[in-house]
């Protein structure tokens, strides 16, 4: 059995101790892994289908459907079209107010990630909402960030009691009732909400604690934006801008320190932001590293730093091989609270792939008071 097709029993092994797990203010459960058919490789029945529409609530093994659900293979498509699975080979399209959902035991408490592939088939305006109740989100598909159909996206949420019930639903009203979003994949992550520590009063400053990333996907996980801290896919950070960032690993791409790290992949329309707790008047100082992933991205690029009233551009030349540079500049609180944020002040597609949306790498921001200004 593959490691893609086993990883759903993995799921079901580490579900089964988050039951048992202890309570919130300790770390959450070693959960992690597919949901039950994740992949949607385990097919439905032949007389669960007419042609590529299923059929009946059931009809999608471990998962309840409602409206027009299609089950895809990846590829050409009757009618010219062709869609791309990127996470294997099968995937669901949701139709004009269709939905799949799926009820998994959690912990009350607790902060989790979906992790899951979705990209448009027809609009330019798709959606795609995601819900765990009482919470949702809008996930807006009509940018592509990569040419190859395969954007892997996280979501958070936190659960409010042992069982969630996760929701994939397509709100619009196309003129072709048969559009709508593809998904192909969707996986989960239990997260440990960082804490800032004396050496440090960045939460999660390397980036470390974050979503899910799929085995076989290396184009690194897309965090959407407004994202709000409390329940960010990106513990401790909040996407505050029209475009997503990208989570990446250590494993496809390149990053300064530990085993992830931050690129800002809409140029100024990518803002990460943090709120740290300050004291009014000290001084404070802000460093970071600034690099490129080693995926082709070329160019002069800047990424601009802002604390308080202060802000400092960070230059940085990239050859598109990988390469980093840190820099630091001091800041003055206002108040007891202060926001620092994080965005590139240019715009960047891969020198190989004119199409997919790339740009500076963001790693170890560290903050430290200054006994004096």
């Amino acid at each position: 059995m593959s490691p893609l097709n086993s990883a759903p029993l993995t799921l079901l092994l580490l579900l089964s101790a988050a039951s048992t797990a202890t309570p919130a203010t300790t770390p959450p459960p070693p959960l992690e892994g597919l949901l039950p058919n994740g992949n949607f490789e385990e097919q439905p029945k032949p007389s669960d289908l007419k042609n590529t529409v299923l059929q009946g609530t059931h009809s999608l093994p471990k998962w309840d459907i409602q409206g027009l659900v299609e089950y895809i293979s990846g590829g050409p498509q009757p009618g010219g079209m062709f869609f791309p699975v990127a996470h294997g080979i099968h995937a669901v399209r949701l139709g004009n107010e269709a939905s799949i959902s799926q009820a998994i035991p959690v912990k009350a408490g607790y902060l989790y990630a979906l992790t899951f592939g979705a990209s448009r088939t027809c609009a330019q305006d798709e959606v795609l909402r995601v819900s765990v109740a009482p919470q949702s989100g809008d996930l807006p598909l009509q940018t592509l960030y990569s040419s190859n159909g395969g954007d892997t996206y996280a979501w958070g949420f936190r659960a409010t009691s042992n069982f969630a019930r996760v929701m994939f639903h397509n709100p619009g009203v196309q003129e072709d009732p048969a559009c709508g979003p593809l998904i192909d994949a969707v996986a989960i992550k239990a997260l440990y909400p960082p804490r800032p520590t004396r050496d440090n009063l960045v939460k999660n400053p390397g980036f470390e604690e974050g979503p899910h990333r799929l085995i076989n996907s290396t184009n690194g996980v897309l965090i959407p934006p407004r994202q709000q801290d409390l329940a960010s896919p990106l513990p401790g950070w909040m996407i505050e801008s029209l475009k997503a960032v990208k989570f990446i690993d250590k494993l496809h791409f390149n990053v300064p320190f530990g085993q992830a790290a931050i690129e800002l992949v809409g140029g100024r329309e990518s803002a990460i932001a943090q709120i740290i707790r300050t004291e009014a008047s000290k001084c404070y100082n802000l460093s970071l590293a600034v690099g490129d992933a080693r995926n082709a991205c070329h160019g002069n690029m800047m990424v601009e730093a802002f604390a308080a009233k202060d802000t400092l551009k960070v230059p940085f030349v990239s050859q598109g091989k990988g390469g980093f540079k840190t820099a630091s500049f001091k800041f003055k609180a206002l108040s007891a609270r202060t926001r620092v944020a994080f965005f590139s002040s240019y715009y960047h597609t891969r020198k190989d792939d004119s199409g997919s949306l790339c740009g500076p790498v963001i790693d170890e921001v560290r903050i430290v008071s200054l006994p004096r200004c």
